[in-house]
C-alpha cells in the first residue's frame, strides 16, 4: 500500500509583551497558523503567519490549505515538497506546509534539515537584532537602555521625526549596532536626508525606506548607507530589478512561501552580489527555527520574534544576550 501523507492545521493566538507598533499600525497578538504533516508515522511542524499587507487573511489561508490537503494527500513527503511550489503562491500557508515538510524529512531521516540540505548537519549560533518600535525619540531611547546586553537593535520609522528618533537612540546607546526599519513610510523628498542622518549615527542597513510601488527613485539615491528591500521582494522574479536599486535584501519564509524557494532566492540573490537580512514576523520560535538555516549565510539577523511575546513554545529556542542557540530537535528541524 502506498505511504501518503496527511496535511492538518490549527490557528493560535500568543500574546505580545507589549504593543508592537510599526508605521501600518500596532499589535498586541502574534496569529500564526501552525501546519502538521504526518506519514502515519511521524509527524513534521511548521508555523507562519497570514500578512494583511499582501492581502492575506485567515480564511484565504485556510482555504489553501484546504486545497493542498486534497492535492498532497497521496504523495510521498519528498514528492509533496516538489509539488507544493507549484500547487500554492508564496505566502503563509506554503510556508507552513514547506516547513512541516522538512521537518517531517528529517525525523524520517534520523538526520537535520542543514544536512539535508549539504550544510554541516549542526548550525552555529547567530547575532540576532532586537526590535524596538516606533514611538517617540525620547521613548525609543528608554527602551534601547533598557536592554544593554543585546548589541544589535533594529529602529522601527515612520518618516517625519525619525531624524530625532535616530538622534535620541544612538545617543542613548554608543555602543550597540543599529539598523532601521521605515516599512515604506519615507518618501522621495525625506530620502536623501534622512539617510545623512542614518549616515552620521552609523546605521548599517534601512529597511525598505520608499513604498514598494516608487522605489525607483532609490536608483538615483544618495550613498553611504545601505538599502535592504523587504516589502518590494519576495521571489527570485524580483531579483533583476531589484539589484539596481537595493543592496540587500530581506528574505522572510512567509514572503518566500517557504524554506524551499527561500534557499534558492538566498543563492540567487547572492550571485547578484546582494547581501542577505534573514527576517521574520512576530511569531513563535517554531516560525524561527527554519529561518537559522538562512541565517547562516546573512550579514543581518533579525528573528527577535520569540523576545516580542509574553511566552513562547516549550521548548523553544535558547536566546541569552541576543545569541540565538540552534533549535532542538523537539521544536523543528
Amino acid at each position: 500500500m502506498k505511504l501518503g501523507i496527511t496535511v492538518r492545521w490549527r490557528f493560535e493566538s500568543w500574546p505580545l509583551a507589549a504593543a508592537f507598533v510599526i508605521s501600518r499600525g500596532a499589535k498586541t497578538e502574534a496569529n500564526v497558523i501552525v501546519a502538521e504533516v504526518s506519514d502515519g508515522q511521524r509527524t513534521g511542524r511548521g508555523e507562519a503567519v497570514p500578512y494583511g499587507r499582501y492581502g492575506e487573511t485567515q480564511d484565504s489561508v485556510a482555504a489553501q490549505m484546504s486545497a493542498a490537503r486534497g492535492e498532497l494527500l497521496e504523495m510521498e513527503p519528498a514528492a509533496a515538497r516538489v509539488r507544493l511550489q507549484c500547487l500554492l503562491p508564496a505566502g503563509a500557508a506554503r510556508n507552513a506546509i514547506d516547513c512541516a515538510l522538512w521537518d517531517l524529512a528529517a525525523k524520517s531521516a534520523g538526520t537535520t534539515v542543514a544536512a539535508l540540505l549539504g550544510l554541516a548537519p549542526q548550525l552555529l549560533p547567530v547575532l540576532t537584532a532586537y526590535t524596538l518600535s516606533l514611538d517617540t525619540p525620547d521613548a525609543m531611547a528608554a527602551k534601547a537602555r533598557a536592554v544593554p546586553r543585546l548589541p544589535l537593535l533594529k529602529l522601527k520609522l515612520s518618516g517625519p521625526g525619525d531624524d530625532a528618533r535616530l538622534r535620541a537612540v544612538r545617543a542613548a546607546r554608543p555602543d550597540a549596532r543599529l539598523i532601521a526599519d521605515a516599512n515604506e513610510a519615507w518618501t522621495a523628498d525625506l530620502l536623501g536626508p534622512l539617510l545623512e542622518v542614518a549616515r552620521e549615527v552609523q546605521v548599517e542597513v534601512v529597511e525598505q525606506p520608499l513604498p514598494a510601488a516608487g522605489d525607483g527613485a532609490l536608483e538615483r539615491r544618495p550613498t553611504g548607507v545601505s538599502i535592504c528591500a523587504d516589502e518590494s521582494l519576495h521571489t527570485r522574479a524580483d531579483l533583476p530589478q531589484l539589484a539596481r536599486r537595493y543592496d540587500a535584501i530581506n528574505v522572510k519564509l512567509d514572503k518566500a512561501g517557504g524554506l524551499t524557494e527561500a534557499v534558492a532566492l538566498v543563492d540567487a540573490a547572492r550571485g547578484l552580489g546582494l547581501e542577505i537580512m534573514v527576517g521574520c514576523m512576530v511569531a513563535t520560535s517554531l516560525a524561527m527555527a527554519p529561518a537559522l538555516i538562512l541565517a547562516q549565510r546573512a550579514r543581518w539577523v533579525d528573528l527577535d520574534g520569540p523576545l516580542l511575546l509574553a511566552r513562547d513554545r516549550i521548548p523553544g529556542l535558547s536566546i541569552t544576550d541576543g545569541i540565538i542557540a540552534p533549535p532542538p530537535p523537539e521544536l523543528w528541524g
